[in-house]
């Protein structure tokens, strides 16, 4: 394709048009903060501590940092051109439409799953409270409640991540809190466990480099749902003040929610600790403290943090899926809009979460774990086309418009291509290890045949 033709369509992105702005920016605020607590942090993590040891810090440290540029990426991009598709509308503009094409179906796929995903972890946590009720019975019941929300109008969304972002964020403060008076020694009934867990029981470092590799892995895919604010941005009345006020406050948020709260679990609790994946490692260090029903207490945020996942997913995969239509990448009904709402998106969104979940129950032993190893590693290649799209597009900016550099990325371009090379050295990593591996090929031939489909689809509307 063309420079010419690349650079024009751009120019018929009108996804923003009929999307009604109803987020405010306490909404975007909070939904900025809570993103970075996920379910994949409270659940997650326990196997990336049983891999790496005490050294899970330096992991979620080292992927920390390579999320803060995709996220300063991402920031300077929507910041300077707001859009519902976000990464794929960005990629579209600066590489061409078949990578927003790619971009965009391959992220829709991810977040149609992890809505089934979560729901399915989130009436595992009921049943364990209400024996006996069936399972399907709520997940069916999560599904249509949070469909409804996004089918109603986007500040009902707004309003239900507002509280649940409100309820993590306050949970996991007082963990911390809780954490550090007692490494302190000044929590009344605990001792300070000093450098005890640190070095011994194998050292910092207790399964050497290959250890700190699967810890890795394991911490990059937590970080996912940080693309969500971008998205939602476009339907506040602000979007550039409040994607850079979110961008600005990702490394604390990250550094003090991720990094800090890795640090005091493996301080408080030996890594080897059965505990830790066995009841989750929040739970572990909370059960080490001796605080009464600890256990229970956890489940209740994990809850809200599966559920306010199922709520930010349904919400983004509806916006990428209309944002995909208005640019001519996907059928025509997707992009009804009604009230303010791609309610045709948000429906065919939880129709495919729903579908996963069935998949789990009638072919538990081969279709679902294909998705989910085709899924696997679509983050990572979300985030290539980030970077590659910023390269180009912070040229053109600061060509044409620097004034819409709103958000700029730290010592570009050197940071960019440092943000590049590790995500290929992550990939790399994932070939090595078995447990990745089928994933990474997956998410490849899954990510080649969108490329594919969108650059016949590409190729067919330039000869028209």
């Amino acid at each position: 394709m063309s420079r010419t033709n690349a650079d024009a369509a751009p120019d018929t992105l009108t996804a923003e048009a009929s999307l009604s702005p109803g987020l405010k920016q306490r909404h975007l605020s909070m939904i900025a903060l809570g993103g970075v607590i996920g379910a994949g942090l409270f659940v997650g993590s326990g196997a990336g501590i049983a891999a790496a040891g005490p050294s899970i810090v330096i992991a979620y440290a080292v992927s920390g940092l390579l999320v803060m540029l995709v996220m300063r990426m991402l920031g300077e991009m929507s910041a300077a051109y707001p859009s519902s598709g976000s990464f794929s509308a960005h990629a579209e503009r600066a590489i061409g439409p078949w990578a927003g094409f790619t971009a965009g179906w391959s992220f829709w796929v991810l977040l149609c799953t992890a809505v089934g995903l979560e729901g399915i972890g989130a009436a595992k946590i009921v049943t364990g409270w209400l024996p006996g009720t069936p399972e399907w019975a709520w997940v069916a019941l999560f599904m249509v409640v949070f469909c409804a929300t996004n089918l109603a109008a986007v500040r009902n969304f707004g309003e239900f991540e507002f509280w649940f972002a409100a309820l993590k964020v306050g949970a996991i403060t007082l963990f911390l809190v809780l954490g550090l008076l007692a490494i302190a020694g000044v929590l009344p009934g605990s001792d300070s466990p000093g450098l005890t867990n640190l070095t011994g029981e194998g050292g910092f470092l207790p399964n050497g480099s290959e250890g700190l590799v699967v810890g890795l892995l394991a911490s990059v895919f937590a970080y996912g749902g940080l693309e969500t604010v971008t998205i939602a941005a476009a339907e506040s009345k602000n979007p550039v003040q409040g994607v850079a006020s979110a961008v600005r406050t990702a490394m604390w948020r990250i550094a003090l929610f991720y990094i800090g709260s890795m640090a005091v679990i493996v301080t408080l609790v030996p890594w080897n600790s059965k505990a830790v994946v066995e009841q989750g490692p929040y739970v572990a260090a909370l059960g080490h403290l001796g605080i009464p029903g600890a256990g229970q207490l956890m489940n209740v945020v994990v809850l809200v943090a599966l559920l306010s996942a199922m709520n930010a997913n349904i919400y983004g995969s509806s916006r990428i899926a209309y944002s995909l239509v208005e640019r001519g990448q996907g059928p025509k009904a997707l992009g009804r809009v009604s009230s303010g709402v791609p309610r045709v998106a948000v429906l065919a969104s939880s129709v495919f979460g729903f579908v996963c979940v069935l998949l789990s129950y009638w072919r538990p032993d081969d279709v679902f774990p294909w998705l989910l190893n085709m899924i696997g590693a679509v983050i990572l290649v979300v985030w290539i086309f980030i970077a590659a799209a910023q390269l180009r597009l912070r040229r053109r900016l600061d060509r044409e418009a620097p004034e819409k550099l709103a958000v700029r990325m730290w010592a570009f371009p050197v940071l960019t291509w440092v943000a590049l090379a590790g995500m290929v050295a992550i990939f790399v990593l994932m070939a090595r290890q078995p447990d990745t591996r089928v994933q990474l090929y997956s998410t490849g031939g899954m990510t080649l045949f969108l490329a594919a489909v969108g650059y016949a689809w590409q190729r067919a509307r330039a000869k028209n």
